[in-house]
């Protein structure tokens, strides 16, 4: 070996030994004179120097971007010499007749770190460069071993990371969406993942916004024929970012298709999105309304209670849509299997604005009634609660019906309920029936106002599954407003009937009934408004992972950047095993690392194993 050869790999080994030492210790980055001197790696003749310097680099620039933005203009000159390079000009550096793979991806990834360059000779080369990967895609491949083309594909994808990172170069944009559209037919399940997750973030630019949509039967295809479920995930995110005011409706259709037959790990995020994008996206709110009670009848018990809570709100705001809403809840109320989610909606919608369709005698005042009253023994507490209002609600409409009302609240089921939400609704409500003069009656039991504006709560919900989304909806919320009066009537300050125009249990209740009050407030925990947390901060809580361990043995109950926990469970008659596992995600080895399980009970002495 040459002395030039050995100082190459000494300055290669001294890069790579440099990287080590600022992951370690990310507060002893070298600085001053050193960032000239490593920036100006870049340009040496070695290029095993240069791999690890672009290695060096991008460590650095994410904590001092400034210090180091010099880097951008001899990144683009190397990758410039690295993507016009025939594979025999590097010989020792090509793998699989790509040219430097994997100094090209440090690159176009160094570059993702700062905004496009300046300057306009700078900028014109690093398009030329994006242009020479893109238009290399297009050629016929080199060899047809998988290694030529994960190592082609590599630098491509990393490219359009670049492009859609720059998000100004409308022609790239849209070149990079057409490459990227190819891939969505490829028999390759992770070059069609990778495709769809690109295209997602395309759709968000102005420029390639309609380049993505032109694929809109690809994607819909794959929603119906990929057998890969993250693929599928990703299939729905896509349709989801390329929706608009044109084909909202085609979408919003196909996403309910495939709903009723979607694996049961998106159901619940699908269904944020369909009732999203139908608010979004409704013209005629008619389809809205016809659109979250499908999403109910399909998938009910993913519907959450915010998209309930939504529809209502959004009846009660307009007026247009109130007696197409009571007439659609009262016909879907007649269905021989009907959710408990659909009741709920459906007692309330018909207690506010049933004396909209109640002059048809297929829908006269004591049919709702009976039809409400036939779901109710099937429901649970906090509907029961929910009808029991909207039957209060239904003396005040309906005066024909009164005393048929009033005999199901003398019901011992209800007046003599072991639950004491419904039991004080029942005595409260029969009593306000049997005391209030017509006019008192009218004043407590009135329409609904309609809610203030507000960003919707089914936003912010999704906002916490995927928190790069930045679309907003304004929402109506229920003021905080009560009826004073009636509590001053009734003599009882913490009766349930100040606002009994939503569900909420009474003062000091531990009714799990919800409120319509707000529904876009954190929940608590120990009376805090905090997340509960362990040692140093870590939210310990993984509701999706312990939901799964209802019907699995085993599955991971945490995990963050730095670790991963996780059980395994066996049983056998009266004898149970649970083993727990903790996974080091780091690139480091644990030490000092002590767990600590707590059992209740006689159940502090059985062996629990643990590995690491």
């Amino acid at each position: 070996m040459s002395y030039r050869e050995t100082i190459d790999v000494v300055k290669q080994s001294a890069a790579l030994c440099l990287v080590r030492l600022y992951r370690s210790a990310p507060d002893m980055s070298p600085g001053g004179e050193w960032t000239s001197r490593i920036i100006h790696l870049l340009n040496d003749q070695h290029m095993g120097v240069v791999t690890a310097a672009a290695s060096l680099i991008e460590s650095l620039v994410k904590k001092n971007p400034e210090e180091y933005k010099g880097c951008v203009s001899l990144a683009i000159s190397r990758l410039s010499r690295v993507v016009t390079a025939s594979y025999t000009d590097l010989q020792d550096y090509t793998y699989y007749f790509v040219p430097a793979p994997w100094l090209s991806v440090k690159l176009l990834r160094l570059l993702q770190n700062y905004p496009p360059p300046e300057d306009a000779g700078v900028r014109g080369r690093l398009n030329e460069c994006l242009e020479t990967i893109l238009n290399k895609a297009q050629e016929p491949p080199k060899s047809k071993k998988v290694q030529h083309s994960n190592a082609k594909n590599a630098v491509l994808f990393e490219a359009i990371s670049l492009i859609i990172h720059m998000d100004s170069e409308p022609g790239l944009l849209v070149r990079a969406c057409n490459q990227l559209g190819q891939f969505l037919s490829h028999r390759e399940t992770n070059l069609r993942y990778l495709a769809l997750e690109s295209m997602c973030i395309l759709a968000t630019s102005e420029f390639s916004h309609d380049a993505v949509k032109k694929h809109q039967d690809t994607v819909i295809n794959a929603l119906k024929t990929e057998r890969d479920v993250s693929v599928r995930q990703r299939a729905v995110d896509l349709l989801y970012a390329m929706c608009g005011k044109t084909n909202s409706e085609e979408i919003v259709g196909e996403m309910l298709s495939y709903l009723e037959t979607a694996d049961y790990s998106i159901r619940e995020e699908m269904v944020l999105k369909v009732a999203i994008l139908a608010e979004k996206y409704a013209s005629d709110y008619t389809w809205y309304v016809d659109v979250i009670l499908n999403l109910i009848r399909i998938a009910g018990d993913y519907v959450s209670e915010e998209v309930w809570y939504r529809v209502i709100q959004i009846v009660i705001n307009r007026e247009d849509v109130q007696g197409y809403a009571a007439k659609t809840v009262f016909e879907a109320l007649q269905a021989p299997a009907c959710h408990e989610n659909m009741v709920k909606v459906a007692g309330y919608i018909l207690g506010e604005f049933g004396n909209l369709i109640a002059g048809d005698q297929r829908s006269s005042p004591s049919i709702q009634f009976q039809l409400l009253h036939s779901k109710y023994h099937l429901c649970a507490v906090p509907t029961r609660a929910l009808l029991l209002t909207t039957y209060v609600k239904f003396i005040n409409l309906f005066p024909e019906i009164k005393q048929e009302i009033q005999q199901v609240l003398k019901q011992d089921s209800n007046i003599r309920s072991s639950d004491a939400e419904l039991q004080q609704r029942t005595v409260e409500y029969l009593q306000l029936s049997q005391v209030a003069s017509n006019d008192v009656l009218a004043t407590v039991l009135e329409e609904m106002p309609p809610f203030p504006e507000r960003e919707s709560s089914i936003l912010a919900i999704l906002k916490k599954k995927k928190p790069g989304m930045t679309e907003t909806i304004t929402a109506p919320v229920k003021s905080g407003e009560t009826k004073a009066s009636l509590a001053n009537y009734m003599g009882d300050n913490n009766t349930t009937l100040l606002d009994f125009t939503a569900s909420p249990p009474p003062v000091g209740s531990t009714s799990n009934t919800n409120v319509l009050l707000d529904i876009f407030a954190e929940p608590a925990v120990n009376g805090s408004s905090t997340p509960a947390t362990g040692p140093g901060g870590v939210v310990v809580s993984n509701e999706e992972g312990l939901k799964k361990l209802v019907c699995k043995h085993n599955g991971v109950v945490f995990e963050n950047d730095l670790l991963q926990i996780g059980i395994k469970c066996e049983y056998k008659q009266n004898l149970g095993r649970i083993a727990v596992f903790y996974g080091n995600k780091t690139n480091f080895q644990f030490t000092c690392f002590m767990p600590m399980i707590t059992c209740p009970g006689d159940l502090s002495s059985s062996k629990l194993c643990s590995s690491l």
